[in-house]
């Protein structure tokens, strides 16, 4: 039942959000010339998939995890973004084509060795990524692997439809300040 949710809410944000898609598209061309951005991350059971996001960074900054990147990468839109959530919204089309959920512990660099490792180990590996989970909403980050790990994890064991909503929910009310990068 959840996948079914995925799909239709999948196709119904890239159809009724197609008017703000395309406008932040045009914004971001002026933005960083490059509106886009496209990240090898790590997928259901290890496997990498492409995660597809509007760029909030200038396109040189080097591609480490959010909370290693610098603050002064960040543009005046992609603070915007971030700050609304609206960075995420490309993410929809990994979602209908299967490789992440709405719901679900966020995908990681492959250079994130111990996050991996830590999720290995608990199996959260085995669930498809999401865009927003449990740890998100409590402001968990990748930062703190082992912990962010075990919130995966309780939110795994703990998954339904009822929970899945409530992780829905909580993000579109704002709860949850993102990826955070340091100062």
């Amino acid at each position: 039942m959840i996948r079914f949710c995925d799909v239709l809410f999948a196709i119904l944000g890239l159809t009724l959000g197609f008017p703000v898609l395309l406008l932040i598209l045009l914004i971001g061309v002026f933005d960083t010339g490059a509106p886009l951005f496209r990240q090898k991350r790590v997928g259901r059971n290890r496997k990498p998939f492409t995660l597809l996001k509007f760029r909030t960074m200038k396109p040189d900054t080097a591609s480490v995890a959010s909370h290693l990147a610098d603050a002064s990468a960040i543009t005046p839109l992609g603070r915007f973004l971030r700050r609304t959530k609206l960075d995420e919204l490309p993410q929809l089309w990994n979602v209908l084509k299967g490789e992440m959920s709405l719901v679900g512990p966020r995908p990681c660099l492959f250079s994130q060795t111990e996050l991996i490792e830590e999720r290995y180990r608990r199996g959260v590996l085995a669930a498809r990524p999401g865009i927003t989970g449990l740890a998100q909403i409590k402001d968990i980050d990748m930062s703190t692997p082992r912990l962010l790990a075990e919130t995966d994890a309780k939110m795994l064991a703990g998954m339904s439809l009822r929970h899945y909503f409530y992780c829905i929910f909580m993000t579109v009310c704002g709860k949850g300040a993102g990826d955070r990068v340091n100062n």
